[in-house]
């Protein structure tokens, strides 16, 4: 029988009062790996409640001390890196090498959050009067919900509720329904670690079932969400109506520039890598390649032939290069946007899903290159997710630029070039959150803000500086020590 895991609400693991379940399957061979709670708006409801009670002392909790438990929760992840990397790769596929990446993130978030504790810095600033004190602070707004992807399951809830903790603030976590477990264990991390009953709940479920509830309770103040574009728009639009915040990280369509002075080798490296790793299901996967018209033959012929020689397979096995898609219906969506493709570009490598022996009980697809696509093709703009890329032509920088920027996203892009001056024209005028040089469009690291534009996000950053812009608000205090009425503007002009 597997495995039972239920929710944690007020300190308590407790089953959905609906008292359905859903089942956490292997993407690679089809095991099933457990069943969890289908929770709906009641459970939201009671989640809320005990983050709300919570939230009552622990804003008062000093913040060194909120951020010592967010530590031992780090010092706990890096001694079970290994087991938390085999839990991840069992239930979201992508290969071992990079689970332990992801918790490598939960890891490194957790000493950067947790530094805030004994930083979080405001402003001191002199007041236009005499005998007059002003300063800036930053305060904690309530009780946060949270709404994660399945591609970074233990990353992305790391980035967002570590600082959200330090900062003072409650949590209410709706994990995928594809990457509950690793999920579950984050939490459990955080209740070993000492954190105080109710300040971090896990409701498990379905969008519809769970998350809609989390951004419609008028308890909820702060949202938090990472998936695709539709959905985050239609978060955005409800929350902002209710008057929340609401942080989003969406979509992405990422660009690697390839001039024709690029180091070939290198650039061929890191775009099979960016293209390929997490099979291709990345925020920040690298999608198209702006290869200059002088080398886009033979960047198209290296590329193809490496990641023919890719291995795909059980993310378990230490030999495997890309693992499965992390579903049938994803799996379905890179098959579409194959098809789509032959019509639109020269098939290269790949183009098949793999279904037989090793890969008969899992969601397998080729690494897929698809050459000479033109810059308004569909496989060139729109968002696939899986491990598909298109090599576009283009006759210079400025023009590579301009069909980066055109995209209605704007997370990471990239340039491969032994010109420093045109490297930092890339830097200047590329329209993305993120800008690598010489470097695929993947790999960024926590202490720098992450977050895109247009369509990939609505402003916010994760991570880095910026991670408790999201979580605080700024609270102006104005002490007068003068002993009389002074009026600012008035008495001083």
């Amino acid at each position: 029988m597997a495995e039972r895991f239920l929710n944690h609400i007020g300190g308590q693991w407790l089953p959905s009062r609906s008292g359905r379940t859903f089942q956490n399957l292997n993407p690679a061979t089809g095991e099933v790996l457990g069943e969890f709670s289908a929770s709906n708006a009641d459970d939201v409801d009671a989640a809320v409640g005990a983050a709300a009670d919570a939230y009552r002392f622990w804003r008062l909790t000093p913040a060194p001390k909120r951020a010592e438990i967010v530590y031992r929760a780090g010092e706990i992840i890096r001694a079970r890196k290994e087991e938390l990397a085999r839990v991840m790769t069992r239930e979201m596929g992508k290969i071992l090498i990079e689970t332990r990446g992801d918790v490598q993130e939960g890891i490194d978030m957790a000493y950067l959050a947790a530094g805030e504790g004994r930083r979080m810095f405001g402003v001191t600033t002199p007041s236009e009067m005499p005998n007059k004190w002003a300063m800036s602070v930053r305060s904690p707004i309530g009780v946060c919900g949270f709404i994660t992807p399945w591609n970074f399951p233990f990353a992305i809830p790391s980035w967002k509720m570590m600082p959200a903790l330090v900062a003072g603030n409650t949590c209410v976590f709706k994990p995928a329904t594809d990457t509950p477990e690793t999920a579950w264990h984050f939490v459990k991390i955080f209740e070993e670690a000492g954190l105080p009953a109710g300040v971090l709940n896990i409701v498990f479920g379905s969008g519809r079932a769970v998350g809609d509830p989390i951004v419609e309770h008028p308890g909820i103040a702060v949202v938090s969400f990472t998936g695709s574009t539709d959905v985050g728009n239609a978060i955005g639009g409800k929350g902002g109506a209710l008057g929340k915040r609401i942080s989003l990280e969406m979509g992405g369509k990422n660009a690697i520039i390839v001039l024709e002075d690029a180091d070939l080798q290198l650039a061929t490296e890191a775009i099979v890598w960016s293209a390929f790793g997490t099979t291709g299901q990345r925020c920040t996967a690298c999608s198209r390649v702006l290869a200059h018209e002088k080398i886009h033959d033979e960047l198209a012929e290296r590329v193809a032939k490496m990641a023919a020689a890719w291995k795909v397979g059980d993310g378990l096995d230490e030999s495997v290069n890309m693992g499965p898609c992390i579903n049938q219906g994803q799996l379905e969506t890179v098959q579409k946007y194959v098809a789509i493709g032959r019509g639109e570009g020269r098939l290269a490598t790949g183009g098949a899903a793999l279904t037989g022996g090793a890969h008969a009980k899992g969601f397998f697809h080729e690494p897929t290159v698809f050459a000479d696509v033109k810059e308004d093709a569909r496989i060139a703009v729109e968002e696939i997710f899986g491990p598909v890329l298109s090599i576009v032509k283009v006759k210079d920088l400025a023009h590579a630029v301009a069909v980066n920027n055109a995209s209605a996203y704007g997370l990471s892009s990239s340039i491969f070039t032994k010109d420093v001056n045109r490297a930092f024209t890339a830097m200047r005028d590329l329209d993305t959150g993120i800008v690598y040089v010489n470097h695929g469009t993947t790999g960024a690291e926590t202490h720098l803000p992450f977050g895109g534009n247009r369509g990939t996000g609505n402003g916010h950053r994760e991570a880095g500086h910026t991670m408790m812009d999201p979580f605080t608000e700024w609270k102006s205090i104005y002490v007068d020590f003068s002993g009389k009425l002074q009026r600012a503007q008035i008495d001083n002009s």
